[in-house]
């Protein structure tokens, strides 16, 4: 990321010269304050200026844009690419017709997308740096929520009816959470992981 130092008579007026100069505005950089330096004797002897570094912000929404949109132009996939930088998430959802291509079997190929994203946005990045991508397309996910909510309830009635557990087929973390959350105050049921990736699974088992 480019930083540049720069010096003025105040930290404000290095600040003003440094956003000038990389041609940006405030709340697109981060600036370290190197010194804030002093007034001197009346203002003149001993006078010292402020210098500061500033250091551009990583864009995320464009890198990931770019990234996004080389790679469905050689998938000859045609749609918008709608992004929200939210904190520590870039959420992005991808909006056209016959996006069936880019979800895959049980959104498969979309989270593969949304690995590659992460990757090439969290390039050079430390661990506290650490941006989390979730990547969308015709509303996929709510939709996969939806359904796997119905399904948890739906078995954990049949758990408590017949008093026996129930293994899920395999599915990946984000499903599995899916349901983990939508039983975990279940007055009769408990749920747990079992297996190893990519076939480890939930079980519903009653509480005992």
């Amino acid at each position: 990321m480019k930083s540049i130092e720069m010096s003025g008579k105040t930290v404000e007026d290095a600040i003003e010269a440094a956003l000038k100069e990389l041609g940006v505005k405030g709340d697109s950089v981060d600036v370290e304050i190197l010194d804030r330096g002093s007034k001197g004797i009346l203002g003149l002897i001993g006078a010292k200026p402020a210098r500061v570094k500033v250091t551009l912000k990583k864009d995320y929404a464009a890198i990931a844009k770019s990234f996004l949109r080389d790679v469905l132009d050689k998938m000859g996939v045609k749609c918008e690419i709608h992004i929200k930088d939210e904190d520590d998430v870039l959420k992005i959802n991808l909006v056209g017709q016959r996006l069936g291509v880019l979800i895959g079997h049980r959104g498969e190929t979309l989270d593969a997308l949304q690995f590659l994203v992460g990757l090439v946005i969290n390039k050079d990045n430390t661990e506290a740096e650490h941006k989390k991508v979730i990547l969308d397309a015709e509303n996929y996910r709510k939709k996969r929520e939806e359904i796997l909510i119905g399904l948890a309830k739906k078995l954990a009635y049949k758990v408590q009816k017949t008093n026996k557990c129930v293994k899920l087929e395999p599915m990946n973390p984000y499903e599995r959470r899916i349901i983990h959350s939508a039983l975990q105050d279940h007055p009769y049921v408990t749920t747990y992981s079992e297996g190893e990736e990519p076939f480890r699974k939930v079980v519903i088992d009653l509480k005992r």
